[in-house]
């Protein structure tokens, strides 16, 4: 385990202008060890200043809640075309071409943006909502006829493969594609470490099948893949984007859904007060998988990039420097939050960053939303215990944080 009072090193870096120095800190956000438990580190960076540089990568941090929301929201000084992870696109050819929302800043993206909104729009939540609701009650029953099942394979994982790939348009063989190539790509966001490497080597079986998932002949009318190359005969998007755009849905699409709803089980297990509470009003389910996302933050770091000098909590940085984004951090910040270690249902989580925030927030937020609320509405009516019954085993990946099993008992109302 890593010690806070081991974090930072004393040591600083060079300041442009005069301003104050940089803390140093040296701690690895992409190895093993920080993965199993980020908290501690988490608390010595935000301790550490404002804005910190990490040996390791040769990087600057931000850890606090405000520099981090405050990063999110100003795209014009820290840009996301450069990369969102610690390749710089301006020095090195990116693994696959850029993400057109992700990857992408104003004008470009905010016409890209728009076209996404649409097809994803409150609107189109409404349209799809029963059919997500029945599933997860279909779903919870028989989970319920086995007793002891698997919360990431059996739920987490099986749930959000059931409902969102349908959506989309996708067809039923190759499905099982759509996990691992997510995975590759937030492993491709870290370093050059082995977890970055490997993810890479493997990813080609994976990178074929959602090239070929995205072109049009191949999505069912009326999903969220065909909605999209409509938008081609409207003259919103070439037809070289619509496949492009389908494919930012299956990136980013499933595996935070899986991840937040895995948390959200995981935290409910292990609090049963919020759990008691949670069954006693099930209308508290959104909230529930909200405080979850904030809690546990399945999506934990992002990467920018300065367009120009700037001064970050009274600190200069050059232009050309990446800033990485401790959204996990930020999200549990005693600055902003009471009593940020407590899982609490009720919460007030407004303003949270486990959806990004800014014109890059999650495009895909109110379908995680709808899939979260209606899988924990469910829980919540039919189920009376949720006992964790083995060891609890972690994902490691160089930006989601997860877990690979949680083994779990359920009992019926």
């Amino acid at each position: 385990m890593i010690r806070p009072d081991a974090e930072v090193s004393g040591r600083l870096t060079e300041a442009p202008s005069g301003a104050p120095p940089i803390p140093r800190v040296d701690v690895d956000p992409f190895s093993n060890e920080f993965f199993e438990n980020p908290y501690p580190a988490h608390e010595a960076l935000r301790e550490a200043g404002p804005v910190v540089h990490l040996d390791k990568w040769n990087v600057y941090a931000v850890a606090r809640y405000a520099e981090v929301h405050a990063v999110l929201n100003d795209p014009l000084t820290f840009c996301s075309s450069r990369g969102v992870g610690l390749s710089d696109f301006a020095k090195e050819k990116p693994w696959r071409p850029p993400s057109l929302i992700l990857e992408a800043d104003p004008p470009a993206h905010t016409r890209t943006r728009a076209v996404l909104s649409r097809v994803l729009s409150p609107a189109v939540m409404k349209q799809i909502r029963d059919r997500f609701v029945d599933a997860a009650e279909v779903k919870i029953d028989r989970l319920l006829a086995k007793g002891s099942v698997d919360a990431v394979a059996d739920l987490a994982e099986a749930y959000p493969l059931s409902v969102f790939p349908d959506a989309v348009g996708l067809r039923q063989e190759g499905r099982d594609h759509l996990l691992p190539y997510a995975g590759v790509v937030f492993n491709a966001f870290g370093p050059p470490n082995e977890l970055r490497q490997t993810a890479i080597e493997r990813s080609q079986p994976h990178q074929a099948y959602v090239q070929e998932q995205c072109q049009r002949h191949n999505l069912a009318p009326g999903g969220f893949g065909a909605c999209i190359h409509a938008r081609v005969d409207a003259g919103d998007i070439t037809e070289a984007e619509a496949p492009m755009l389908v494919r930012s849905l299956l990136s980013a699409g499933i595996d935070t859904t899986v991840n937040g709803l895995g948390a959200a089980i995981y935290c409910l297990a292990r609090f049963p007060e919020e759990w008691a509470r949670l069954r006693s009003n099930p209308t508290l389910a959104r909230n529930a998988f909200e405080e979850a996302i904030r809690f546990e933050s399945p999506v934990q770091t992002f990467f920018r990039t300065t367009t120009k000098d700037v001064d970050i909590g009274g600190h200069g940085v050059r232009e050309g420097e990446k800033i990485l984004m401790f959204l996990g951090a930020a999200n549990r910040d005693p600055r902003r939050w009471a009593d940020p270690d407590r899982y609490d249902i009720t919460r007030k989580t407004s303003g949270h960053v486990g959806f990004g925030s800014g014109i890059h927030m999650c495009v895909g937020q109110l379908v995680a939303r709808l899939e979260g609320e209606a899988m924990l509405a469910a829980l919540a009516r039919k189920v009376a215990t949720i006992e964790i019954t083995g060891p609890v085993k972690r994902r490691y990946n160089n930006t989601l944080r997860g877990l690979e099993s949680l083994p779990i008992t359920l009992k019926a109302a």
